[in-house]
């Protein structure tokens, strides 16, 4: 019996890394079906989904420059759509000192912070160094999404209650960054195995 390949390890966790991140962008249903039904996000906060919107973005676009990246843009596309859709809902049942907050922030993260980083990549540099910029980037802002779930850890220690404390998103965050890192490992691209340590 033979073992597999790095092409084939590699083809095995970014389909893996696709099914996870997939349920890490459902994981947040139970949140946003709470808002709905009491038609309020009271005691939720925007910012995780800012950042993972921002977050689906950079990647996207370092895997448009990147070459044979399809697991990277399918999974970010479909990110972005599901992000977005989150944030509107968000917006909708919001106070509205929260839709101001959340309107200010994906106006300077996602269209003023992307966008200048966008302009700068592709009129600053070339080929690789593009995509390198762009990849260090990604691994530095994707430890905000690690990290963004632990904005809430004042408000569960202060009440002592878990309630606002996502945990499947938490668990499943964990898993995504394992699967993503033996992809990155596979396919050599630190940035890839670097963004989930």
């Amino acid at each position: 019996m033979a073992f597999l390949n790095a092409h084939q390890l590699a083809f095995i966790f970014g389909l893996l890394g696709n099914i996870v991140s997939f349920s890490v962008f459902l994981a947040p249903i139970p949140t946003f079906y709470t808002i709905y039904k009491k038609k309020s996000s009271d005691g939720y906060q925007s910012i995780p989904y800012v950042v993972a919107l921002l977050s689906t973005s950079l990647l996207l676009y370092y895997g448009v420059l990147k070459t044979n990246a399809t697991m990277i843009i399918s999974i970010n596309a479909i990110g972005i759509v599901i992000e977005s859709a989150y944030l509107l809902l968000f917006l909708i049942y919001a106070s509205t000192k929260e839709k101001m907050y959340t309107a200010k922030s994906l106006l300077v993260f996602n269209v003023g912070g992307f966008g200048v980083m966008m302009a700068l990549t592709i009129f600053l540099l070339k080929g690789w160094q593009r995509i390198n910029a762009v990849g260090w980037i990604c691994a530095a802002f994707n430890l905000a999404v690690f990290a963004s779930p632990l904005s809430i850890m004042r408000r569960v220690i202060k009440t002592k209650s878990v309630e606002f404390m996502p945990f499947f998103l938490s668990f499943f965050l964990t898993l995504c960054a394992t699967t993503w890192f033996f992809y990155g490992l596979f396919v050599k691209d630190m940035f890839i195995a670097l963004r989930t340590i």
